[in-house]
């Protein structure tokens, strides 16, 4: 029986999803979060075999969320769900040791088919967004200033950014000049142009 960690912060795609792979006689929804920050936590204390992760999640995004699960719980593979097939966002998925990038809207029993090839150690991308992704550059930034410029791209101030990312102000701030720097960007907003208009936020 293949244990599942389901990461999705509407309410009801969760509620579908996880109805949708409690059909299966050879998967268990164990637990479900709708932040990513609670993703890690949730995952050392059910032991998942696989997590089915939102790109956009409150708090801290999928993507860092499943880097943070790669490194404290490797035994627990990842699948990643979107329903924008940035290949930006692909290729960072692929950085961070994802097991999976699915599209929200593919057919729902490729869902289960995913969660079964991920468990089994196979990468499963979308073959379209797979191609696309080699016309798109390595992203320069890192997960943490990725996170940074996303929480900045959503409104929040240095302070703000500190403490959600559980760093200093000072901390944020030079993760903002190093991103504006690395871009080539004018100033924070046009960095936050730059990387939304390449797929990466």
């Amino acid at each position: 029986m293949l244990r599942i960690l389901l990461a999705e912060d509407v309410h009801m795609v969760r509620g579908a999803l996880a109805a949708l792979l409690d059909l299966e006689s050879d998967m268990s929804v164990v637990v479900e979060v709708d932040s990513g920050d609670k993703i890690v936590p949730a995952a050392l204390a059910n032991l998942p075999d696989v997590a089915i992760i939102d790109v956009d999640l409150p708090v801290l995004d999928g993507l860092s969320a499943a880097e943070e699960l790669h490194a404290k719980l490797p035994s627990c593979r990842t699948l990643i769900l979107t329903g924008l097939g940035r290949p930006g966002t692909l290729r960072r998925a692929l950085s961070v040791s994802v097991g999976g990038f699915l599209l929200k809207n593919s057919p729902s029993d490729r869902l289960a088919q995913a969660v079964r090839e991920v468990a089994a150690g196979r990468r499963v991308v979308d073959p379209q967004l797979a191609l696309t992704a080699w016309d798109v550059g390595e992203i320069p930034l890192s997960g943490r200033e990725l996170q940074a410029l996303r929480l900045a791209a959503g409104g929040a101030e240095p302070p703000e950014i500190a403490a959600a990312m559980h760093v200093s102000v000072g901390t944020v701030r030079n993760y903002l000049t190093k991103i504006v720097m690395k871009l080539n960007a004018r100033n924070r907003v046009d960095a936050i142009r730059i990387a939304t208009d390449a797929g990466w936020i």
